[in-house]
């Protein structure tokens, strides 16, 4: 008993909420304390990589509230006016966030080592910006553990590496938080080559290099988020493993005797709307089939993946198919 409690503890969507909204909460203060120590370090040093850095961090901590804004949209119960709850505003939020990092966020970074290709210039003192790399990597990478931890639990719900859980997932702000640890792990390290290979070597296209290698990197980072964010306000339907398992969940009612249709799709974070035509067993009278219909319904929605279930008797055709004969006429 002690086990299945613990089992439902972690599986409970409240409690993944709470440790989702941590895991947001510490990536948005590490942020923007984080931008502050790299734009004083860039203003020091003079360095296009830091200020690259500085930008992605400030860039990473404005995605971050957009992030914000769409978790708490996405929690709000659904009402009359949106019987599916308002699950898409995560996407609508998360794709904002993403459009600024690749658009702003890009655009400045690469300019500012374009501009400084040919700057010809002594290497400055690069001890303040060593520092402030060094205690942003140290400060990142807790953040990026604290958030694979929760994706492999996820994962491993799903049967899914966390690789593929990342891009599979409908979380875009559980996408955009690993996403961004990720390549802000990525950027501190190019930051850090750039401006050594500059004091080394003198040569300042090593620095100006870095500041465009990070603006790269966050464009190709924004795009894939776009485009994946796109993807879901669309409209996803559930895999194919997954809706398999759902309909042989299904027919193993007692009152079922097959599901001739089922459709189910993402309207938000981890959450369903499914519709279903199933052949009810025996020949009940209609009060009872409305009755068992009903009940179905109620039994999918306690899921806690499904907003909205509703499910309908099979055609006629169906069930036809279904005993191996056509319909007269």
């Amino acid at each position: 008993m002690r086990e299945f409690t613990r089992l439902h503890r972690r599986l409970h969507p409240q409690a993944q909420a709470e440790r989702l909204r941590t895991a947001v909460a510490l990536a948005l203060a590490g942020g923007a304390v984080m931008a502050v120590f790299k734009t004083a370090a860039a203003v020091i040093t003079g360095s296009a990589a830091m200020a690259a850095e500085a930008v992605h961090s400030w860039i990473g901590t404005a995605s971050e509230i957009f992030l914000v804004a769409g978790y708490l949209a996405a929690r709000r119960p659904s009402d009359d006016a949106h019987p599916l709850g308002y699950g898409r505003e995560s996407f609508v939020w998360s794709l904002f966030g993403s459009i600024v990092m690749c658009v702003v966020g890009a655009q400045v970074a690469i300019w500012r080592g374009i501009t400084q290709w040919y700057v010809i210039e002594p290497p400055p003192q690069y001890q303040v910006g060593y520092a402030v790399l060094l205690f942003s990597l140290v400060f990142q990478c807790l953040s990026f553990v604290r958030a694979v931890r929760f994706v492999r639990e996820r994962a491993a719900e799903r049967d899914l590496g966390i690789f593929k859980h990342v891009l599979d997932t409908s979380d875009s702000q559980l996408r955009a938080v690993v996403t961004g640890d990720f390549i802000a792990l990525i950027g501190i390290v190019i930051a850090a080559a750039g401006m050594a290979l500059h004091q080394i070597t003198g040569e300042v296209r090593y620095d100006a290099l870095g500041s465009i290698l990070i603006g790269v990197l966050m464009g190709g980072a924004g795009l894939m988020l776009i485009n994946l964010n796109r993807r879901f306000l669309a409209g996803v339907p559930l895999p194919d493993e997954r809706r398999e398992m759902a309909v042989r969940a299904i027919e193993q009612h007692p009152q079922v005797e097959r599901v001739t249709y089922f459709f189910a799709e993402f309207v938000g974070p981890d959450r369903l709307v499914v519709a279903a035509r199933v052949i009810v067993a025996g020949d009940p009278p209609q009060t009872e089939l409305a009755r068992i219909l009903h009940e179905l319904e109620e039994r999918v929605m306690e899921h806690k993946a499904v907003e909205r279930a509703v499910f309908a008797l099979a055609a006629p055709e169906d069930f036809a198919k279904a005993r191996g004969h056509l319909p007269p006429g």
